[in-house]
């Protein structure tokens, strides 16, 4: 896309769109997106001050609790989700798929689909030129395609960062929806020519990132505050559609001390007539049969 002062689409005030519906009489589309992350240990991390204060790898504390959630926390994760009857859709990180192949082959089991997230989460496409972000994002879909069978029709950035080339890569790799814009409940069309992408509603809110690593949350309050956007997002949706995100980090959420909370939430959530459990394409690919354009 070319820099512009707005974004690569249309300004769509709510109150003026069109009311529709997803299928069969559902209200509220609930897709839940864990992030599965790889960090080598040669390198930095991002993240909070205190990890960066040495600006020197090994950064083992805070590279240790990364590796928790690919080691333990992913897995209660799965098993939540599993009893709530949710397959998930994953965000990963390529080299996931060579790091930790169990990880990979557990979520195939449960039917969980993958979206495409860069190579390690060290990596953002910030700074690159075009060529060398195209080889990025190609690389990382096609590596998630050999190991899962299927090449990732969603795309999110490493820390949701994007660059002017982004869309215009992601529309030519075949790509069918992106989640970095977070601001939206609905999906909408981006502008990518005559290629069709799809921005799907991700959230910086209703994410175990923002709230309980960076403001210093309690479980609780993070148990309640997705309450609360659920209950907003279905009476709205008895008008018209709404997607509910909730975006987890398997070593923040994973934890013992924090996934009851999440498996309270669900259960608050899945308690109520007309929530579809959806993954990413699905959510999509309905939207697209609507013929809504906002």
């Amino acid at each position: 896309m070319q820099p512009s002062d707005y974004g690569p689409f249309e300004y769509s005030p709510i109150n003026r769109r069109t009311p529709w519906h997803w299928p069969n009489g559902a209200r509220l589309a609930l897709w839940v997106i864990p992030n599965i992350e790889f960090f080598p240990l040669t390198r930095p991390l991002p993240g909070h001050p205190w990890e960066k204060a040495s600006g020197e790898a090994p950064t083992v504390r805070a590279w240790g609790q990364r590796d928790y959630g690919n080691r333990i926390g992913i897995f209660r994760v799965m098993e939540v989700l599993e009893r709530h009857g949710i397959r998930a859709t994953a965000t990963i990180n390529s080299d996931i798929c060579d790091q930790h192949p169990q990880i990979v082959e557990d979520a195939l089991r449960l039917g969980w689909e993958f979206m495409g997230h860069n190579k390690t989460n060290n990596q953002r496409l910030t700074g690159l030129d075009a060529d060398a972000e195209r080889k990025v994002i190609r690389d990382a879909l096609e590596r998630i395609r050999e190991a899962t069978g299927k090449k990732p029709a969603g795309w999110l950035g490493s820390g949701l960062a994007e660059t002017w080339n982004t869309l215009d890569i992601l529309a030519d790799e075949g790509c069918l929806y992106v989640s970095d814009w977070v601001n939206d409940d609905q999906p909408y069309r981006m502008n990518v020519g005559a290629r069709e992408l799809v921005y799907l509603p991700y959230s910086y809110e209703i994410n175990d990132s923002p709230q309980l690593y960076y403001r210093d949350r309690s479980i609780e309050e993070f148990e309640l505050m997705i309450k609360h956007q659920f209950d907003v997002l279905y009476r709205e949706a008895e008008h018209s559609a709404r997607v509910m995100a909730i975006c987890l980090h398997p070593f923040i959420i994973g934890v013992p001390h924090r996934i009851g909370g999440l498996d309270r939430a669900l259960d608050y959530i899945c308690s109520h007539a007309g929530v579809w459990k959806a993954t990413g394409t699905e959510i999509v690919e309905a939207y697209l049969k609507t013929g809504v354009k906002l």
